[in-house]
């Protein structure tokens, strides 16, 4: 481990970047993902239409498959970066993902479209959890949260601009040129990693890359009881913000008629997110775990309202506006600080045990958001009893990590 004390921009070095290159890159490397998912939402009526999907809720699994490749995946590349270092696997990762996004532009059938969107979750899989470790290799301590918040920051404003995008290629082309576009973007990405990143893992931090090395992950993660439930809770919550992300086309065009102001009213939303966790670094270190735990009982709040007035009648669009901001300014105060705290008692595994936390979320996250979106039925009903049950499964959980009692200054034992 590098020590916490060097100074910043001699510990940037290491990596070859300057302290500005390094969070830029670090940026886009985990925008990946954001990128892989919103920017296809404006699409997903053509790609249905296109390749004969009758049933408009499957449209749905392109954005399933792909999460459920990247969930299984993350599982296996932080025990391989630990072994092989982080570069190959990482270069290796973001070729797959390319390859995959520009062979589904021939694809003639759904059922292969959603194969390579599996396998193009696997690559990106390597950008999630190899990005997060070449941090940690490169800062430590408070200067790896500082690092990590302003990537985030970056990283956030992808969701705002990515479905505009998507809008604007599906004004002027169509659902192939998507796939043109992510291709080029990881072809983008993969050039400075290949030509100005250095290898950040020492070679005698190096581990063998082994099935007992996995199996030790998920044991540490599951036998502590801090670690497991507040990864549950995150996974719940996941689920309730995949649901929405797999119906929001469906809800903003189909239920209200935003037509081409869809990207719009959804970069609402994702700001709202931003300007969260924007909050959330101001406040976190003021009020630790009591910001989130206040955030979990307003969630809870704002969702029980929210079913509540969708199941008396429908709601009018500002009223859905204003309940569903509410829940994702409460998210974005949530989420951050509950993986923070799954990670906090896992010591020295962290680079494994992030694999096995990454592979719960996405899993647990993309299966109930797969069912929260499959059960919309033309009107936001499903979405917020959605909503409301993941809260309370979610607030079940942090009760039990914290022991039944929430707002507690400092971890129970385990």
């Amino acid at each position: 481990m590098y020590e916490m004390t060097r100074p910043l921009d001699q510990t940037a070095t290491l990596s070859g970047l300057t302290k500005v290159q390094f969070i830029a890159l670090m940026a886009m490397l985990m925008s990946i993902n954001a990128i892989s998912i919103d920017i296809m939402l404006p699409g997903l009526q053509e790609i249905g239409a296109s390749l004969g999907v009758a049933d408009e809720n499957h449209r749905q699994y392109v954005i399933t498959a792909y999460l459920l490749g990247m969930g299984f995946a993350q599982l296996f590349f932080g025990p391989l970066s630990d072994r092989f270092g982080r570069k190959a696997p990482l270069l290796g990762g973001l070729a797959l993902y390319g390859v995959c996004a520009l062979a589904i532009v021939f694809v003639p059938t759904f059922t292969t479209l959603l194969f390579l969107r599996l396998v193009q979750g696997v690559g990106a899989a390597a950008t999630r959890v190899i990005t997060v470790s070449i941090v940690r290799d490169v800062y430590g301590g408070r200067q790896m949260a500082e690092i990590m918040s302003l990537v985030m920051m970056v990283f956030m404003i992808v969701p705002v601009i990515a479905p505009s995008i998507g809008q604007l290629i599906m004004l002027f082309s169509e659902w192939h040129m998507i796939f043109v576009v992510i291709g080029l973007f990881a072809v983008a990405v993969a050039l400075p990693v290949s030509l100005r990143l250095r290898e950040t893992l020492a070679p005698e931090n190096r581990r063998a890359f082994t099935a007992s090395s996995v199996i030790a992950g998920f044991c540490i993660v599951l036998t502590n009881r801090l670690a497991l439930f507040y990864t549950l809770a995150t996974s719940a919550l996941l689920g309730g913000l995949f649901g929405f992300i797999n119906s929001a086309q469906q809800i903003l065009v189909g239920v209200y008629g935003l037509g081409v102001w869809f990207p719009a009213v959804f970069a609402a939303f994702a700001g709202m997110m931003a300007v969260a966790s924007f909050t959330n670094s101001r406040l976190v270190r003021t009020f630790g775990r009591a910001l989130s735990h206040a955030a979990l009982l307003g969630f809870t709040l704002a969702s029980f309202i929210w079913m509540s007035a969708s199941l008396i009648g429908p709601l009018p669009l500002p009223l859905f506006m204003l309940l569903h901001a509410a829940t994702m300014f409460q998210f974005g105060l949530i989420a951050a600080n509950f993986n923070a705290m799954a990670m906090e008692p896992l010591g020295h595994v962290a680079g494994t045990a992030s694999s096995v936390l990454g592979f719960t979320q996405t899993i647990g996250g993309g299966i109930i958001g797969a069912f929260i979106g499959q059960a919309f039925d033309n009107s936001v009903t499903p979405l917020a009893i959605g909503f409301f049950t993941v809260a309370v499964v979610a607030l079940a959980c942090v009760l039990i990590a914290e022991g039944g009692k929430l707002f507690k200054p400092h971890n129970p034992a385990g």
